[in-house]
């Protein structure tokens, strides 16, 4: 399953994200469960050694067969789980434990290291950033690893994080193609760990953003983007934090398929990782934070609307005192009998007013007003 995270998705595409894949009661174990609308399954294979490299697409299960104990590394890569008779044929050409086979077509689990003695599965989630709007699109990744081959199966074939590791194959760049397919794994593995750094690169950017938003002119919908940036986040965060036990279970184990060697590469993994989580835990702290800016900027905003009107009523008070005294219906009022009383009461009003605009205005009062006009423009 592939769920795209944005700014334009329902409450259902946000909420399937936490949840994990669980069997119906009472069925078989090894059952598959294959989502109707997943894409049809493709096998595509990589067969390379230090002397040559070779791609071969749209493989039949049975076309892999001669590739499996060969010297060579062979890397069958499975885009699309909705085939189910495609991953039963894999599953019974290549050994796979139907356990294995579960895990890897019932999605999503939890990522996780299951050692199956002549086999090695390996679960991981890969991020992709979207292109033209925030968020990002995340995919379950499994790795079968055997002796002479890695089999990787993935939700959608259009797009992943591996090109720069093919083109790495091919064009003989690197050690790839003088080591083993535990090298290969780690290659792929420390792929998707580094995908997640351009995705956190966005939020990064997103938040700066925000908090000039919060700070300049916050709105309903800046809580709207915080509460938003925080779920993703915290989305982010549950991907990433069991993949960095995947990759301790990896450095510290002692399965025969992975090297010692390819062992020390693995710590740069969880380097990788820890930065990651380092990254995440720092970005929603800000996330946080931003919410209490808000309401601070909100309660501000307030008082400052609170502190214009109190001027301004206490400039209408003697003013509004004077009206009512002179509105009142009494018959003997001496200033109404007075030619110029009328006129007068009108100065008197406007020196009132004025006296108390040049104190306010001396005290600086009406500067705070006069900029947060100028700031929200």
């Amino acid at each position: 399953m592939t769920l795209k995270i944005s700014n334009q998705n329902s409450e259902e595409e946000e909420e399937d994200y936490f949840e994990y894949f669980f069997d119906e009661p009472g069925s078989e174990p090894g059952t598959l469960s294959i989502d109707p609308d997943a894409t049809p399954s493709s096998i595509v294979l990589i067969d390379y050694s230090p002397k040559h490299a070779t791609r071969r697409a749209n493989l039949t299960p049975l076309d892999c067969v001669s590739y499996l104990e060969s010297e060579s590394v062979s890397w069958i890569d499975v885009r699309g789980l909705g085939s189910e008779d495609i991953l039963n044929q894999l599953g019974q050409v290549c050994k796979i434990h139907p356990l294995v086979l579960e895990d890897v077509v019932n999605v999503p689990q939890r990522p996780k290291v299951q050692d199956y003695e002549e086999q090695l599965l390996v679960i991981l989630q890969m991020v992709l950033p979207l292109p033209d709007e925030d968020g990002f699109d995340y995919e379950q990744v499994g790795f079968v690893l055997g002796k002479h081959y890695l089999i990787t199966f993935q939700e959608e074939p259009e797009e992943d994080c591996f090109e720069p590791v093919r083109v790495r194959i091919r064009e003989n760049r690197g050690k790839v193609r003088q080591a083993g397919p535990d090298y290969l794994a780690y290659v792929l593995i420390d792929s998707i760990i580094d995908g997640f750094f351009p995705v956190l690169e966005d939020y990064g950017e997103r938040i700066e953003a925000l908090e000039d938003e919060v700070v300049d002119n916050p709105t309903r919908e800046t809580v709207e983007k915080i509460y938003e940036i925080r779920r993703e986040l915290l989305a982010l965060r549950r991907m990433i934090w069991p993949q960095r036990s995947v990759i301790n279970i990896l450095i510290r184990g002692d399965n025969e398929l992975i090297s010692q060697d390819v062992q020390i590469y693995f710590r740069d993994c969880y380097d990788h990782v820890i930065q990651l989580l380092d990254i995440v835990e720092t970005y929603r702290e800000l996330a946080s934070s931003m919410m209490d800016l808000y309401m601070s900027a909100m309660s501000n905003k307030m008082n400052e609307v609170i502190n214009l009107l109190t001027l301004i009523s206490t400039i209408f008070i003697p003013l509004t005192f004077i009206a009512g005294v002179y509105g009142m219906n009494f018959k003997y009022m001496p200033e109404l009998e007075w030619q110029w009383g009328y006129g007068l009461i009108w100065g008197a009003m406007l020196a009132i007013a004025g006296s108390l605009i040049y104190f306010f205005h001396k005290k600086g009062w009406f500067d705070t007003f006069y900029f947060v006009g100028k700031r929200d423009k």
